[in-house]
Formats: structure tokens, sequence, C-alpha cells
């Protein structure tokens, strides 16, 4: 990601995952994007994470770290996911959909964060800047930068993050894992 989408990409895909919100939450067909019609940075490949809220509180949230496919088609597919898919929450009923608001983050490819002790880890890590994602071997998992609002202590940061992995909270200081950093390009309904 060199470098920011305009306000007409960034609407383009809000409207995308609305209506993909609206369709397949109602059990209709899901529209096919025409991706010749698009502004180029929007048929390249991009990774993206969806969130739903519903009165300020978060209704769903899902995304992929790695891009594989068109930005659009990848957004498309994530407010679908995170309204449907997300294990944490039911299914967003047709009832719901008046009250959703969807927020698109747009990632940078990530990249390995070296470090060599805890209180190292600490150091390097940027809150309300940095995505981070833990990996313990076949175990991963992720928060966006946006999550730092919530814990913007590092530690607490890490801890949760390590639960939410399936690992003890205190992982991270425990041994070395694998951390990889990552920003985000947001933006809102």
């Amino acid at each position: 990601m060199t470098e920011n989408l305009t306000k007409q990409e960034q609407k383009i895909l809000l409207k995308i995952a609305r209506l993909a919100l609206e369709k397949k939450v109602r059990g209709q067909k899901l529209p096919l994007i025409d991706l010749e019609t698009l502004p180029q940075r929007l048929r390249e490949k991009g990774a993206s994470f969806v969130t739903l809220t519903k009165k300020g509180s978060l209704r769903g949230c899902v995304g992929t770290l790695e891009a594989f496919q068109p930005l659009a088609n990848d957004v498309q597919a994530r407010a679908v996911a995170a309204a449907l898919d997300d294990f944490r929450f039911p299914p967003v009923t047709p009832d719901e959909l008046p009250e959703i608001k969807i927020e698109i983050s747009r990632l940078t490819p990530p990249r390995p964060l070296e470090y060599e002790t805890p209180e190292e880890l600490l150091e390097k890590l940027r809150p309300g800047i940095d995505g981070v994602v833990l990996r313990d071997g076949m175990r991963r998992a992720t928060f966006l930068p946006q999550v730092w609002e919530q814990l913007p202590e590092p530690e607490q940061f890490l801890n949760r993050l390590c639960y939410k992995m399936g690992a003890s909270m205190n992982a991270w200081r425990e041994k070395k894992l694998d951390v990889s950093i990552y920003r985000v390009e947001k933006f809102r309904e």
C-alpha cells in the first residue's frame, strides 16, 4: 500500500460492502463485481478487514492478512463473512441492517518484528499505529491497530492477543513468539 485511496475509491468499496451485506443477509445472490469498471487500485490484489458495528458495539469483524485477490472482491467477501461467519456472534438478521455500520481496513503486508526479549518487544510496538500478528506454531491471531483504543497498554494488548490465539496470556513473556506488524488505512460509512 503505497498511498491512501481517494475518497471516491473509499466510497466505491463501502458501497460494494453495503450491497453485499444487504443481499446476503436477505438470502439473495451476491452481485458480481465488474472489475473493468473500477479504478485500478481496487482491481489490484489487496488484503482487508471489514468491521460491523451496531449502536457503537462490535457486531462482526472478519479479514485476511494476505492479499490474494482484487481489493474490491476481498472487501465484498469480508463484508459477507463479518455478517454471517464471525463465530463470536449470531448471523446478522435483516431487521438489524439499518443499524449496522461498516468500517473497512485496508492492510499493508505484514512484516516481521525482530526482538530478543519481552521488554524489547514492548519497546518496539507502536500503540495506535501497529496491527500485530502473533504466531506460535500453527496458532495465529491478530489485532488491528484500532484495538489499541480498547487496550492501550502494550502488556494488556499482548496478553489479550495471546488469549485470542488460544495460548496463555503470558505466552509472549514465556517464549519467543513470531511477531509481525502491519498498518491499516481505515474508513467507514
